[in-house]
């Protein structure tokens, strides 16, 4: 099935518990899978809104693993707060091509994190 959006078939948001709003300039990495070892696909930064709408091009995504890959020690830096005890924040997941889009949203605060499969 093609994704009948005009976004990269993954996505993430990252909103900040500890302020209450959007983590804006969070850079974020996609990696990809390929023979056991993973490699950059891309590299964006959070827009105003938390959001990072376009690490792929519009169109279908392989299955595999890829990883998102969150440096939330240097957005804390920047904001110059609290310590983050977790410096980069990698989440792994797995790609099934049972659907056309992966939203992966990151729940941050300095001392922990969520996330979830969104919508």
């Amino acid at each position: 099935m093609a994704n009948s959006n005009l976004t990269s078939p993954i996505t993430t948001h990252v909103l900040d518990l500890e302020s209450g709003q959007p983590a804006r300039d969070v850079v974020v990495r996609l990696l990809g899978q390929c023979a056991g070892e993973f490699y950059t696909i891309a590299e964006r930064t959070t827009e105003i809104d938390g959001r990072v709408t376009d690490l792929l091009p519009p169109s279908t995504i392989e299955p595999g693993r890829y990883q998102l890959c969150f440096e939330v020690g240097e957005y804390f830096t920047k904001l110059g707060r609290a310590e983050s005890f977790f410096p980069l924040v990698t989440i792994e997941f797995e790609v099934t091509g049972e659907r056309d889009h992966y939203h992966v949203p990151l729940l941050l605060s300095p001392f922990g994190y969520s996330t979830y499969r969104g919508s």
